[in-house]
């Protein structure tokens, strides 16, 4: 089929105002922007325009549309959106402020405006400028964008104020645990011991507990925190933070406060994996996500929601075996935890949850590559739903070692997954074929909204993130979605991506023994 050329579009371009308003994109594109004559014309048909759907809009703000009346336009086009629909797009519109020409441009004034208006917009607008004002490229405009709404929101500034301190006084106590377990002790326990002492004195004196005490979390400004705390062992000593969920519940939960990793790329994923969630929603499938809180609060700084009664799928291959390298075979395990947990119905409705959520996330990692998926980045709930946590890889970039791709498979599905969701059965069942349509059916939804994640990906080409810098590595995306093809070939597509994971399964086991004999070693 031949496309037509950009001067026959810009001809036609009256007629695709009344046929095809949603052509806008590719109209502008056919502009001569050199020429006064296509301006001036280009500025009273955008005066005339309908108005696209807010999703639709979005693509206008992105690089490619640096004119100020295009992007005058896409922000009307914005305020049509809720604030739950602005919240949902709040990261990109964020990091498009670096794409607009002028400081006080329709854009700002928006977000200001609704920000003012609504509380949790105003609280997550704070964080994501904050969080890239060390940034030299955009450190002034996010100044600016800052001061105003902290000058017009008095009230607001204390508890934002106060998260602020809580912040740096815990990263002064994530530096100090760092500098304890890097002085030799004359053993791991005895390090341990000296290095919490020294926490928990840090944390009694009056400026820290003052500080941490009845106290709003970053994550969700409905929380509030008490000052329980814990380091983890890993390479960066994150702590771990109990807090009291008072306004809800009144249940400890828990929140993870990293120091020295960027979160940012965690963040768009989880974002990207809510949006999944909704639009499945809306199309009356609801596959039990997870997509829990995750936020960047500063240059390699932030904050991780810890989902409760979850554990890794390390963690229960272990407590299964004696043997760490046996582990990961034993395909009754995590069937298993689930009946320890579970009896009667519930066993019945954890395996439900299972077989939604394991369709979920197995499609979702596809569409987006997410890479280094090994037993203790995947986790299960005890009430069945499983998902995914720490993105470092994502868009294609799997790991490799001696220059050989350790991730064989398109995504996990391994056979102690199917042992789960054919509740012990052998041989493929009915259950199975059920798991197989839920793919099916929620890889088609996002096919239909394929542009919506493209342009969500190109609005935040310029936030530096590592594995997205160029429109290169959005190409896989467009790959994975088969946006070239019609939806028969996309389905026969991920139908041979499906029985390759299946297939191939036996190379994550193998990684997955792996990883457990090296974690069990540095134990």
């Amino acid at each position: 089929m031949l496309l037509p050329s950009l001067d026959l579009i810009w001809t036609l371009r009256y007629d695709c105002r009344e046929n095809f308003p949603q052509s806008l994109p590719k109209l502008l594109l056919s502009v001569k922007w050199s020429k006064h004559e296509d301006m001036a014309q280009l500025q009273a048909l955008l005066q005339i325009w309908p108005k696209l759907s807010p999703r639709d809009a979005l693509e206008l703000l992105d690089f490619n549309y640096p004119d100020q009346y295009v992007r005058e336009y896409a922000v009307r086009c914005l305020r049509d959106m809720s604030n739950e629909e602005l919240s949902q797009y709040l990261l990109q519109l964020v990091q498009v402020l670096r794409y607009e020409p002028y400081y006080d441009c329709a854009l700002t004034h928006f977000l200001l405006e609704r920000a003012q208006g609504n509380r949790k917009i105003g609280h997550f607008l704070f964080w994501h400028l904050r969080s890239e004002i060390h940034m030299p490229a955009v450190s002034i405009q996010f100044a600016l964008i800052l001061e105003s709404y902290c000058r017009s929101c008095i009230p607001h500034i204390e508890i934002l104020k106060k998260q602020v301190e809580a912040l740096s006084k815990l990263k002064s106590v994530n530096e100090l645990i760092k500098l304890g377990t890097t002085k030799n002790a004359r053993s791991k326990t005895k390090e341990a011991m000296l290095t919490k002492e020294a926490m928990m004195t840090c944390l009694r004196q009056s400026g820290y507990s003052e500080t941490l005490s009845d106290l709003h979390s970053p994550l969700n400004p409905h929380i509030l925190l008490v000052e329980r705390c814990r380091y983890m062992d890993s390479k960066m000593k994150p702590l771990w933070i109990v807090y009291n969920n008072k306004l809800m519940t009144g249940d400890n939960l828990g929140i993870i406060f990293k120091n020295g990793d960027d979160l940012r790329q965690d963040m768009l994923t989880l974002q990207i994996l809510r949006l999944m969630d909704l639009l499945w929603k809306e199309a009356n499938l609801d596959l039990r996500i997870v997509p829990y809180g995750c936020l960047a609060t500063g240059d390699r700084a932030g904050l991780i929601e810890v989902v409760s009664s979850a554990d890794t799928i390390a963690n229960i291959q272990l407590t299964s075996s004696n043997v760490a390298a046996a582990a990961a075979f034993n395909k009754d395990a995590l069937l298993n935890w689930l009946k320890e947990r579970n009896s009667g119905d519930a066993l019945d409705r954890a395996i439900e949850e299972f077989t939604l959520s394991c369709a979920g996330y197995c499609v979702a990692t596809y569409v987006l590559g997410i890479g280094d998926r090994h037993s203790d980045n995947i986790m299960v709930r005890s009430t069945g739903q499983l998902f995914h946590i720490d993105f470092g890889h994502i868009l294609g970039n799997f790991k490799s070692k001696f220059g050989i791709k350790r991730e064989r498979v398109p995504f996990i599905l391994t056979h102690d997954f199917i042992h789960v969701i054919q509740q012990g059965k052998t041989g493929y069942t009915e259950k199975f074929g059920s798991f197989r349509q839920y793919c099916e059916e929620a890889y088609l939804i996002l096919r239909k909204n394929g542009n919506l994640f493209i342009t969500l990906f190109a609005l935040m080409l310029t936030a530096g993130l590592p594995e997205l810098t160029s429109v290169k590595d959005i190409q896989y995306l467009k790959d994975s979605l088969a946006l070239g093809k019609t939806d028969d070939e996309a389905l026969k597509q991920f139908r041979q991506k499906f029985d390759e994971a299946l297939r191939e399964s036996w190379t994550t086991k193998v990684n997955w023994m792996a990883h457990n004999v090296a974690k069990d070693n540095r134990s």
